[in-house]
């Protein structure tokens, strides 16, 4: 299970792909199969065994120049190399690689060819911010895609459809303990996102101001995790304003911010996030884009909270309209859902997500998947052959378990 190098798995606070991660190998494990997680090193989650080339996570450089971004994705993408080829060379070889690194996962796999197991690269971005990979790359049977939706699918290339093995619905834990009533809950509604134009933070801003509706913002600012993170970045020489997210946040969020109506609380995670997220009158979701999964939303509906989202992406999908939430297509009907949600019972909106997003749920469509990719994938044609072992970049320890 590759979960690339950008942060830990579980993550703490922000982090989807990574909570995604976390989820499936931990049913999968549940399930009888045996897992090699490969991360960052100070990830914490169970595993047969868990390697990384980077200590920390490296999100703070995704920002960062092209050169120096893949340079870290392929530093990673080497350390999966030489894994997939210890226990190959032990007699251990790999069922299927599993990997959620974009782009260079599917690619640097995909070129080891007949002799390395097939991979299955889960779609968790909009398809059009590689569209020129996905449109040419031809994995030869090897290499599939899965997409965490539907709609992402829908608008990816004729390539990459001809390859997919469909979607899954990404899943989030859920617990048998009742949602809070509406009686109980507190009057806010929160955003819970990373805060960047196409999150919709402005929006939410609005529409909680004309619904007179205090409202929480929890997300980082680019790299940042919170106030305190920001404001010495800020005051600090250097770049903290050249990151596009942070210049955007301090010229048209940061105004708003009153702390009683509009709030900023950073990233949140464990109990402070449950109960952040489990009190709050609605969970916010005024999206500016073609959002591809929606974990934030599951674990919202997870949560007993009703959710008001823009009808974009996946959310008409995860959003039963009238019944676990709204979807609006502008800041007037989302206004009126952020009103209407009084309508809506907590406990309904529990129960639908351990119907359709309980980890049980996302882990038999992977198997199923899985099971797929090995019926189609050519075999091995020959073992992989040890490679000499190499120091990881800055001398980090490869392997942890």
């Amino acid at each position: 299970m590759d979960a690339g190098p950008w942060l830990a798995v579980p993550p703490v606070g922000y982090g989807g792909l990574e909570n995604v991660v976390a989820t499936l190998t931990t049913e999968l494990r549940a399930r009888g199969h045996e897992v090699v997680l490969a991360t960052v090193g100070e990830s914490t989650l169970p595993a047969e065994e868990r390697v990384s080339a980077f200590p920390t996570g490296q999100f703070a450089r995704l920002p960062g120049p092209y050169p120096q971004v893949v340079g870290v994705a392929h530093a990673h993408a080497g350390l999966v190399l030489d894994t997939v080829a210890r226990y190959a060379g032990a007699g251990r070889p790999f069922d299927l690689v599993h990997t959620h690194l974009e782009v260079v996962g599917p690619a640097v796999l995909g070129a080891m060819g007949v002799s390395a197991p097939p991979v299955l690269h889960t779609l968790h971005w909009d398809l059009a911010r590689n569209a020129d990979f996905y449109a040419t790359f031809d994995g030869r049977g090897r290499v599939a895609y899965v997409g965490v939706s539907e709609s992402q699918l829908a608008r990816g290339p004729e390539l990459l459809q001809r390859q997919s093995l469909g979607h899954v619905p990404l899943a989030v834990p859920v617990t048998d303990v009742p949602p809070l009533p509406r009686a109980r809950r507190g009057p806010y509604a929160l955003l819970l996102a990373r805060l960047t134009p196409t999150k919709g933070a402005l929006t939410a801003i609005e529409a909680c101001a004309r619904a007179d509706v205090p409202l929480v913002l929890a997300g980082p600012v680019g790299p940042y995790p919170d106030q305190a993170a920001l404001a010495a970045a800020l005051a600090a020489p250097g770049g903290a304003r050249d990151n596009a997210d942070v210049a955007w946040f301090c010229e048209h969020v940061r105004p708003h911010l009153d702390g009683e109506r509009v709030r900023w609380v950073g990233s949140v995670a464990g109990q402070e996030k449950a109960e952040l997220l489990g009190g709050a009158r609605a969970a916010l979701f005024p999206i500016d884009w073609e959002e591809p999964g929606g974990t934030a939303v599951c674990e919202a509906l997870a949560a007993g909270t009703p959710v008001v989202a823009m009808a974009r992406g996946c959310l008409p999908t995860l959003v039963d309209h009238g019944v676990t939430g709204f979807l609006a297509d502008d800041v007037d009907g989302f206004t009126e859902g952020l009103r209407a949600v009084a309508d809506i019972d907590p406990a309904v909106c529990a129960r639908e997500a351990r119907r359709r997003f309980a980890p049980p749920v996302m882990a038999a469509a992977y198997e199923a998947r899985y099971h797929q990719l090995l019926g189609r994938a050519p075999q091995q044609t020959r073992p992989l052959t040890l490679p000499a072992p190499r120091t990881p970049p800055s001398g980090r320890a490869a392997a942890a378990r």
